[in-house]
């Protein structure tokens, strides 16, 4: 994933787009880390509902996501 900042949130939490992620794509997601968690988020929706993961869980998916 190449870091992409998105500027929805502005300051306050660092969202991450991935480089898969279009204007015109069906699948746009962005992830933001905090301290304690992973958020997830559909970048086409910035405002509406976020999955909350814990960095392990995090880091078990990562290898799963990415085909490796």
């Amino acid at each position: 994933m190449i870091r992409k900042p998105s500027k929805e949130d502005g300051p306050a939490l660092g969202w991450i787009k991935s480089s898969y992620s279009t204007p015109d794509g069906p699948d746009c997601v962005e992830v933001a880390p905090t301290p304690d968690t992973i958020l997830v988020r559909d970048s086409k929706n910035p405002h509406g509902p976020r999955l909350t993961l814990a960095p392990t869980a995090w880091a078990t998916f990562l290898p799963y996501a990415s085909g490796e």
